[in-house]
């Protein structure tokens, strides 16, 4: 029998991701209500699924008080995440929870003790921990065979046209109004870390910590001469211009990501109707972004090992990295494109290719696994995540780590650590 549901937030996630799932799993997810603020998002789910208007609501707590489905899926801004999840745990739901937690550390730890306190479920939606490709990483450093793990990178490597989308004409343009991009974009790597270093080494932990990073490109001293404030306009720089909006958004083999997200019409006028009055047909140096393009998080662990993240917003396609050098042999691991493990014996001979199944859809197969897994925990299953405490190391990791670039110091992370948990 499929698990009854509702959906906080309609939009990219909730409606391509979750709602994509349950037309194509009717068997395991149905959902009964939604809550958007925006009317048109709300009844296209609506009617996408078969939902009565009188369980579309405009805000979520009339949904809340309205509806007793027993699952809730929050995929709404992140700066609603801390409130709407504290309210439904406190109401014993089982919760899918969009990362991040909350948009800060302090109410992270405020969605934590809720977790801890309900008889509700909750999982937060790291999802590379559900794919193949990461699940065999983990397991690679699990079976012991890279010893004693020395120095570690992981890197975030985000492709130019995404950067822009996202963080200069998107959600999280303003750091006053969104959350960290380390946190944004990073938690995932800060969550692999803590994974990977629970599996290869257990107990070890990260201890101190150091970051740098600035907005490097996108600002209006940089932009072509003669640039428009809106690529729809005539714009000389245009031909040269990677980030040119009519190039990244518009034709017939632009589809899914990110050009469903610029507007509810896709159409041909549509999608130049949004370039021309909506954020993401403005000049990528003029459009008022403040928020980091590029930065490194150094960090020393509890053994004496090191290890670097680096979150670089200027590459040409979307890649993880990962290596993880051991006492007795090394591992590189490419998330993205052709993606591969490879692990190097300090015995001898060539790098070994490490198998795992290939999947499809978002995330590398990840966001179906993550549905998955949540829904067959709520069956009993155990999963990977079955404590209330196992997503909150990467937020203080990913939160920390913003402190750290701003601060310009060394941050005592065990200390920080310590009060929270």
């Amino acid at each position: 029998m499929a698990h009854e549901a509702v959906l906080l937030g309609a939009g990219e996630r909730g409606r391509h991701v979750y709602g994509a799932y349950a037309k194509r799993r009717p068997d395991r997810l149905r959902f009964t209500a939604v809550a958007d603020p925006d009317g048109q998002r709300r009844d296209l789910f609506g009617r996408e699924h078969g939902i009565p208007p009188s369980m579309r609501f405009r805000d979520w707590p009339e949904l809340l008080e309205a509806e007793r489905a027993p699952v809730l899926f929050i995929a709404s801004p992140d700066r609603c995440h801390a409130e709407q999840a504290v309210a439904a745990l406190e109401r014993g739901l089982h919760v899918l929870l969009e990362k991040p937690a909350a948009h800060t550390l302090e109410e992270s730890a405020r969605v934590l003790a809720a977790a801890r306190r309900s008889r509700g479920r909750l999982t937060v939606c790291h999802v590379l921990r559900h794919t193949p490709f990461f699940s065999a990483l983990n397991g690679l450093l699990a079976s012991g065979r890279l010893g004693e793990p020395v120095s570690i990178e992981h890197r975030e490597d985000t492709a130019y046209w995404y950067s822009a989308h996202s963080f200069v004409r998107g959600n999280w343009a303003k750091a006053a109004a969104a959350t960290p991009r380390i946190v944004q974009m990073c938690c995932h790597d800060f969550d692999l870390l803590a994974w990977n270093l629970e599996a290869a080494a257990g107990g070890v932990r990260v201890t101190r910590m150091q970051s740098f990073g600035s907005l490097l490109e996108f600002r209006p001293e940089r932009a072509p001469e003669g640039a428009s404030d809106r690529c729809t306009d005539p714009c000389p720089a245009a031909p040269a211009c990677p980030y040119d909006a009519r190039r990244l958004y518009l034709g017939p083999d632009r589809t899914g990501l990110p050009v469903h997200t610029i507007s509810d019409d896709l159409s041909p006028e549509g999608r130049l109707r949004a370039l021309r009055e909506g954020p993401y047909g403005r000049c990528v140096y003029t459009a008022g972004s403040d928020v980091v393009d590029h930065q490194t998080v150094s960090m020393e662990l509890s053994s004496g090992a090191t290890a670097v993240l680096v979150m670089n917003g200027h590459a040409a396609r979307q890649t993880r990295t990962a290596l993880y050098h051991g006492t007795r042999g090394s591992v590189r691991a490419v998330f993205g494109g052709s993606p591969t493990i490879e692990f190097t014996d300090r015995s001898g001979g060539g790098p070994v290719r490490i198998p795992f199944e290939a999947a499809a859809g978002g995330h590398g197969g990840g966001d179906e696994g993550l549905i998955e897994d949540f829904l067959d925990s709520l069956e009993g299953a155990e999963t990977a995540e079955d404590s209330a405490e196992v997503w909150f190391e990467s937020h203080l990791l990913a939160f920390s780590a913003e402190e750290a670039r701003l601060s310009g110091g060394v941050l005592d992370i065990d200390r920080r650590r310590t009060g929270y948990l």
